[in-house]
């Protein structure tokens, strides 16, 4: 049985993320059937650098990414519609053309449809940190998962992390630690600075105004 690190939740829908996913899904939206093969040449018709982001919350972040490195290629997945429209709505007002939106299971996308090798950066910011013990094995970041994502980077290609979590933040070094494929671009203490191409998620000005800290992690694919 496979285990889900995300709960569907019926979040409200506006009329205009509504109009959105209408309008703008045909051009922005991937959808999932045998096809669909996530990388730069399906996606975009080159060999640019390609960037998949691991539930993109209400697409913030994700879109002023897109739109501040229009040289490379953006792939968004997020379960929830409202964010998936609202992202959308960003995008399309951006005027950016170098941005995809999937909504699925992000572990099934990147199993199925991502080649080897295919992307730069997988990036997880925020995730659902699952803080009871008996539900942490609901954790996206677990050892099967990393192994999954190593595989799907280029060589020298990198996964980060955010959490405002400290829990998992230490369940995420833990995980990285115990695997010499990956290369800590952290410092001693396993973590790093929030890079300048990052940024800051609305989830985490919230947690800063609520006196809370945010870790990042990142790490580099190596060979063994």
């Amino acid at each position: 049985m496979t285990i889900r690190s995300f709960v569907l939740r019926q979040g409200r829908i506006t009329s205009g993320q509504e109009r959105a996913l209408a309008e703008y899904w045909p051009h922005y939206g991937l959808d999932v059937d045998e096809n669909l093969r996530v990388d730069a040449a399906s996606l975009f018709g080159d060999e640019r650098e390609l960037i998949l982001e691991i539930g993109f919350g209400n697409g913030e972040s994700f879109v002023q990414m897109a739109e501040a490195a229009p040289q490379q290629g953006f792939v968004g997945i997020e379960v929830h519609r409202p964010g998936v429209g609202h992202a959308l709505v960003l995008a399309a007002a951006a005027g950016i053309d170098n941005l995809r939106v999937i909504r699925h299971d992000a572990v099934a996308i990147i199993r199925d449809h991502v080649p080897d090798g295919a992307l730069n950066r997988v990036q997880i910011y925020f995730p659902d940190p699952w803080p009871k013990a008996r539900h942490h094995k609901r954790r996206i970041v677990q050892r099967a998962f990393t192994d999954l994502i190593w595989r799907k980077l280029r060589t020298g290609g990198e996964i980060h992390c955010a959490t405002d979590w400290e829990n998992y933040a230490e369940w995420m070094r833990d995980v990285f630690a115990g695997d010499p494929k990956w290369q800590n671009l952290g410092s001693a203490d396993g973590f790093a600075p929030r890079p300048d191409w990052r940024p800051q998620t609305k989830f985490e000005r919230r947690g800063e105004r609520l006196g809370h800290s945010v870790w990042d992690l990142r790490y580099r694919k190596t060979e063994t």
